[in-house]
């Protein structure tokens, strides 16, 4: 059998930032060091995700997160559609402690996983960063809530996601898209449904998909002024 440092990168978490020229506060690599083993741990009897190792964490789930928060100012309330195993919510709280983020996931299971992480690395008020577990659609909480911005990574087509959130844009201003190649027949379809009349649609940024010759993409989406 393989050992855990075989199974998740044998020089750790700070060799594969070094190699990606990524530089991080001490506590927050700490902290994505801690939420990394609880993930995998979890991972072993629920399938969260497919990034085990450091490397695959640091150039598919750290970067994309961090391209997400580039973009985002002071003190958003931000809402992370569909989280899965935590990305990239889990994640936007440890880099920007200044922001409120909402995790949502509709599938019980995957939840209360979540919720066990948040809590074991203490992601809370009390602990001076603000994050919390939403068992549940996106779309239902947004009746109750509001938010600066939505969050989408790995969920679903541009079309359901628009359809979904159609009528609820008085809640929250605007939805920034992790997208891959099919991004823009994804825009076609959306198009040709009208689901984008009302709306402008944004590339953000692009950046390399790892492995592969093609090209991750940010959107913005909001309504046209």
């Amino acid at each position: 059998m393989k050992d855990e440092s075989e199974v998740h990168g044998e020089a750790g978490l700070a060799a594969a930032l070094a190699r990606h020229q990524i530089e991080l506060p001490a506590d927050q690599i700490e902290l994505l060091e801690r939420y990394c083993g609880l993930l995998w741990e979890i991972n072993k009897s629920l399938n969260l995700t497919r990034h085990t190792d450091y490397e695959k964490f640091v150039s598919r789930d750290l970067v994309d997160t961090m391209m997400i928060e580039k973009q985002l100012g002071p003190d958003e309330r931000v809402l992370d559609v569909g989280t899965g195993g935590g990305v990239p919510g889990i994640v936007l709280a440890i880099l920007r402690p200044d922001l409120e983020v909402t995790l949502t996931e509709s599938v019980g299971k995957k939840a209360k996983a979540v919720g066990e992480i948040v809590a074991g690395l203490s992601l809370s008020k009390s602990a001076g960063l603000s994050i919390a577990v939403h068992h549940g659609r996106a779309e239902d909480l947004l009746g109750a809530r509001a938010f600066d911005t939505l969050v989408a990574r790995a969920v679903a087509p541009l079309e359901k996601l628009l359809t979904w959130f159609q009528p609820h844009w008085g809640a929250f201003d605007r939805l920034l898209v992790i997208k891959g190649p099919a991004w823009v027949e994804e825009r076609k379809k959306s198009r040709d449904r009208h689901l984008l009349d009302d709306l402008q649609l944004r590339k953000l940024a692009t950046w390399p998909l790892p492995g592969t010759e093609s090209e991750s993409v940010l959107l913005e989406i909001k309504p046209k002024e």
